[in-house]
């Protein structure tokens, strides 16, 4: 029972993945470079920007699609394996394609209230906080785009304690690890 929720949470989680590595490419090779346009529009608040010029157009755009990708991937193709449909938390032939894309977006999004408070705080894109913040920020740096998944996904999917404690692991220890492999391969600007 332990060891499917967890695998079915990561296996929920997957089209994430999918979504950072579309992103990722297509910053590395400046594709689509008309949506790499920061979302506040150079808008400032209190004298610093609202969001700063990390946070574009082309990353929920592109977070949306790569995940919906993934999320078709896994309901048209991979559910027909029944080791795989054995650790599914959730009937994906239930649910639509689209799902996958707004979660993605939604995700992508929820990063936005941290960029606000950290330039706020006078910290930059990439850059972390330093003293008892620095704690905080780290956290809410890996964790964010989980709360903006699991508010698209909890209306489909019963987040029990158990898998969002899995989630909050998982993503907690993954992001770190994508992150620094998305900065060493040219795919991010900061290795945070």
């Amino acid at each position: 029972m332990l060891v499917r929720e967890l695998a079915g949470t990561a296996y929920l989680l997957l089209p994430l993945l999918g979504g950072a590595l579309l992103h990722g490419v297509c910053m590395k090779y400046g594709w689509l470079a008309l949506l790499a346009r920061p979302m506040d529009g150079a808008r400032r608040f209190r004298g610093q920007p609202l969001f700063g010029h990390s946070k574009t157009f082309r990353g929920p755009i592109l977070v949306a699609v790569g995940a919906a990708a993934v999320f078709a991937l896994q309901r048209r193709v991979l559910h027909g394996f029944e080791a795989i449909a054995a650790i599914e938390v959730v009937d994906y032939t239930s649910l639509p394609v689209w799902l996958g894309a707004l979660a993605g977006a939604v995700a992508e999004l929820a990063e936005l209230p941290n960029s606000f408070a950290k330039r706020q705080l006078g910290i930059g894109p990439g850059k972390t906080a330093s003293g008892p913040l620095s704690v905080l920020f780290y956290l809410w740096d890996q964790l964010d785009l989980l709360v903006g998944w699991w508010l698209v996904f909890a209306a489909f999917v019963a987040p029990t304690p158990l898998r969002v404690a899995g989630s909050v692991l998982l993503v907690g220890g993954v992001h770190p690890l994508v992150t620094g492999i998305g900065y060493l391969l040219g795919m991010r600007p900061t290795a945070r």
